[in-house]
């Protein structure tokens, strides 16, 4: 059943991948993305999978004359004793382990929520996440975890994630505006995940990927990434290891159905 949403001035479809699976993998011109973001190794290997692999937890979000302007992914997979410091390349890693072994998932981790460019700022993330807390509840899970990227932590990346995390608005929500937004859809910060997501090349790699020269040895600040990237020029070897936020979604089901 598709999920149906209001959102603002806009009736904006979002359905699952399950639902809608013509529209799967559909381009969206989300803006800008940092390109040595894309050569995660990990990612490489799944995210193009996860569509097939998990339809049911992907969504995709539409206008009345049928353009894509949202979509998010996530994966299906059992609970383990704790969250993972490996955060969003564990959770991938186990996701789909845990399918081929055929293990019942009974958790959805959420990886990535992206709005069309001219729509950000105007809630359709919030109501895309919102879709997504439903249709884990729909499949009988208790939770949606996140390994959530802050939005605004790329502007002082010398700063420890966990004291980025810690500060909050007078209101008390949290003063990064992605970790504010889960706040409000009733997810809680529960921790760091330090290495989750590791960008790892060559100097020629990383100065093709932002433009910079990479000719010094020591932590390097880079447009977009959310912490230094470590250069080691006598092994011409540049190392990023980001660090994301855990944050849990805790879920009402009542006999395999959400309330």
């Amino acid at each position: 059943m598709p999920f149906s949403r209001s959102w603002r001035h806009h009736q904006v479809e979002i359905t699952t991948v399950a639902d809608r699976p013509h529209l799967a993998g559909a381009a969206l011109d989300a803006g800008p993305w940092p390109e040595f973001m894309r050569h995660n190794r990990v990612s490489e290997a799944y995210f193009h999978r996860t569509l097939t692999a998990f339809p049911s937890t992907c969504l995709i979000a539409t206008t009345p004359d049928g353009q894509v302007v949202g979509d998010a992914h996530a994966v299906q997979l059992a609970a383990r004793p704790e969250l993972p410091t490996g955060g969003w390349e564990q959770a991938v890693v186990w996701a789909f382990a845990d399918l081929h072994s055929g293990v019942r998932p009974d958790t959805t981790c959420a990886l990535n929520i992206s709005v069309a460019h001219h729509l950000q700022g105007q809630g359709l993330a919030a109501a895309l996440l919102s879709a997504l807390r439903e249709a884990a509840a729909d499949l009988g899970h208790h939770t949606l975890q996140a390994p959530v990227r802050p939005s605004q932590k790329s502007v002082e990346p010398r700063t420890p994630m966990a004291e980025y995390v810690a500060r909050t608005r007078p209101d008390g929500l949290p003063y990064d505006a992605w970790l504010r937004t889960h706040a409000r859809a009733g997810g809680e910060i529960v921790g760091v995940a330090p290495a989750s997501w590791v960008v790892a090349g060559s100097l020629a790699e990383w100065r093709r990927w932002t433009g910079l020269p990479f000719d010094a040895s020591g932590e390097l600040e880079v447009p977009g990434a959310l912490t230094t990237v470590r250069c080691a020029v006598a092994q011409d070897q540049a190392l990023y290891v980001e660090p994301n936020v855990w944050v849990l979604h805790r879920l009402k089901v009542v006999g395999g159905s959400r309330v």
